[in-house]
């Protein structure tokens, strides 16, 4: 399966020389049972001409190759919100946009700021107390990647 994965993953490479792939990157490979996907993004916007033209790259080779020698199914697309972020261009990608993230030792929720190669900011809305009222002040958290442990991207409505 590994050797499979890694000519999938220099194919994808090949293909993102190309002037139309150029901002493009792989995200994930997963192969389970019959069931091969495999998730881009972008540094701009994943299309379905996009994955439409990469997953036919992907077929061509693998039914010529036969390097998969039982019956699958290729999904190419993008990560959409459900899966987390792992990339630094990710993040730089959805700045602005509501996060949840998951540390050690906290979990936030916010609008996520600022993104550049070492870390994070994120705005967040805490509730203080000033004498007898609580009040809402928005504090700007500062988290490196390597801190953290999952972020989703929030849908908003």
């Amino acid at each position: 399966m590994t050797e499979v994965k890694t000519t999938i993953e220099n194919l994808i490479n090949e293909k993102f020389q190309e002037e139309e792939f150029q901002d493009c990157f792989l995200v994930d490979i997963n192969f389970s049972g019959k069931r091969l996907e495999v998730f881009i993004d972008s540094d701009t916007s994943i299309t379905f001409k996009k994955c439409q033209r990469l997953s036919r790259h992907l077929e061509a080779y693998l039914d010529e190759s036969q390097e998969i020698t039982q019956a699958y199914i290729l999904e190419v697309s993008s990560p959409g919100i459900s899966r987390p972020l792992k990339f630094p261009r990710q993040y730089v990608k959805n700045i602005g946009r509501k996060i949840k993230i998951e540390t050690e030792e906290e979990r936030y929720k916010g609008r996520l700021t600022l993104a550049n190669d070492e870390k994070i900011e994120v705005e967040i809305e805490k509730t203080v107390k000033q004498g007898k009222k609580k009040t809402k002040v928005i504090e700007t958290i500062s988290i490196a990647y390597i801190n953290i442990k999952k972020a989703n991207i929030q849908a908003e409505f």
